[in-house]
């Protein structure tokens, strides 16, 4: 089981008009927190493969708080808003998840991530729980930990592949993100700290379409890089395991730009 915490603040600049929910905002303000429950199971049988190969599922439940601050156009005019909004968001389930172990310090992770319309949406409100459409994320990962020198490289490459909302008649085309992490972890009696830096590329590589895609293509970008910071102890047969980044936006377009502060802590049983 796994806590998961993220803090994210966030702008876009008047000058740049961006589609939320069907309406049009200009000078957008975002600062959202969640925190949400990932439960993964590897069953006795997960090796059905072969012994170097592993089977697991997982889930994530968040609940995220959500407030937007934009200009919008209203009776004529451009009037100031602000939305706020708390509540179930869109649950994601992880039904294919497959590890292979290629030695003592590499793994081959490959598995897809299902996002599901569960959260809150209403069209016309800037602050929405859910994005109303499905989205389905494979994902290849390599993993490298030195059990010898306590070094870590890891790097994972994932597609977002998005269905239309069907309230906005909006079909956000399919991006494509890289996520890596470099770190140094050091023993120290029992417990594992590790210090490392992480970082993203986020790109859409298709354009939007539909009805409500009135922005035309609308491609967005952006990436992040900051510190990380991990600690592991043992408890028993138990691991308890955290991790604590900071990632900050750069080369940003067409979404608003900012800082996202996570925490995730997990137990092992």
């Amino acid at each position: 089981m796994r806590l998961n915490g993220i803090y994210y603040d966030g702008s876009i600049g008047a000058s740049t008009g961006i589609p939320i929910a069907g309406r049009t905002a200009l000078d957008v303000d975002v600062k959202s927190a969640a925190g949400g429950l990932t439960m993964f199971w590897r069953p006795s049988w997960g090796g059905f493969l072969g012994e170097r190969w592993s089977y697991g599922m997982s889930t994530t439940i968040p609940i995220p708080w959500v407030e937007v601050s934009a200009n919008v156009v209203a009776a004529g005019r451009t009037v100031r808003r602000t939305d706020s909004e708390f509540g179930l968001g869109d649950i994601l389930i992880a039904p294919l998840m497959f590890n292979y172990h290629v030695s003592d310090d590499l793994n081959v992770n490959a598995r897809l991530n299902v996002y599901t319309p569960t959260g809150s949406y209403e069209v016309g409100r800037l602050a929405n729980l859910g994005k109303n459409y499905w989205t389905f994320e494979p994902i290849l990962g390599l993993m490298y930990l030195g059990k010898q020198n306590g070094r870590e490289a890891s790097v994972f490459l994932g597609a977002d592949f998005n269905t239309e909302n069907p309230d906005t008649n909006y079909h956000t085309g399919t991006q494509l993100h890289v996520d890596g992490t470099l770190a140094q972890h050091v023993p120290i009696g029992t417990t594992l700290l590790g210090l490392g830096v992480t970082g993203y590329w986020y790109q859409q590589i298709e354009g939007d379409s539909g009805s409500g895609a009135t922005f035309g293509s609308f491609k967005a970008r952006t990436n992040g890089v900051g510190p990380s910071f991990t600690i592991s102890h043992p408890f028993g047969s138990h691991n308890f395991v955290a991790e604590l980044k900071w990632l900050h936006e750069l080369g940003v377009e067409r979404r608003p730009e900012g800082d996202s502060f996570i925490v995730k802590a997990m137990l092992t049983f």
